[in-house]
């Protein structure tokens, strides 16, 4: 786990200086599929249920699984890049965001939100605490905001597989769901809409974006329980997970 995520997160800082106006997703894509080759690593979304890519990019009022492709980013845009890579059978799975060119207020903002909701979340995990208090954490927070924060997807176990249980709101009440032990491997990854929470799914079966088309933010990290507390797996090495920090 930490060389699945120590590589998923390099991965991320590396594309960051490619997302600048004028840049197609598609050729973003290119870049982190050939970077997970050269790493001897493998990409656990090509060919995942379809899925033709190394990676998801969901651009403005894309909520999530958002599809490469030859679209070119504007000034201003925001957009999520989410990796998942195999290294020696282990995942290693985050996401974060990026702005090309200049950033505004309002979409600053949101990923201030976001990437706040995120560390609150993480700071609820501990052996004891229950998922209940994770998703009660980030939706107290977000929703203290006036932002919402998205229910149609949500985080997940993981470890010598992609997906597990249990599944990880962002949402809930204190107290509630699975209890949290040592050695547990998931996912939070929490979508805040400056909108309402509700999203629907384009044609393509994959792109999800928020009914309103207000803007939309994600950041996803993979963590482990530890016996006093938790780890996080994807740290950005170069201290780029933040785009504005």
């Amino acid at each position: 786990m930490h060389a699945a995520g120590a590589l998923a997160a390099r991965l991320l800082d590396d594309i960051a200086a490619h997302v600048v106006p004028g840049q197609t997703t598609g050729e973003l894509d290119r870049l982190i599929t050939q970077w997970v080759d050269e790493a001897g690593a493998t990409s656990a979304t090509i060919g995942y249920k379809g899925y033709q890519h190394a990676s998801c990019i969901s651009v403005n009022h894309v909520v999530c699984h958002g599809i490469p492709g030859g679209k070119s980013l504007k000034d201003g845009d925001i957009l999520n890049i989410d990796i998942t890579v195999i290294v020696d059978g282990w995942f290693g799975d985050s996401s974060r965001m990026y702005v090309a060119g200049k950033l505004g207020r309002k979409a600053e903002r949101l990923i201030e939100v976001t990437h706040e909701s995120l560390m609150k979340g993480i700071e609820a995990v501990k052996p004891g605490n229950t998922f209940g208090d994770i998703g009660h954490a980030i939706q107290s927070y977000v929703e203290g905001q006036r932002m919402s924060v998205v229910r149609d997807f949500c985080g997940h176990g993981l470890g010598r597989v992609f997906h597990a249980p249990p599944n990880v709101l962002h949402y809930g009440r204190p107290g509630t769901g699975p209890v949290l032990e040592e050695g547990m491997f998931f996912t939070i990854e929490p979508m805040v809409n400056l909108g309402r929470p509700e999203t629907k799914v384009l044609a393509d079966d994959w792109t999800a974006v928020t009914r309103d088309k207000s803007l939309s933010a994600q950041f996803e990290h993979s963590v482990g329980v530890t016996a006093d507390g938790v780890e996080i797996f994807t740290l950005s090495p170069g201290g780029l997970f933040h785009p504005t920090y």
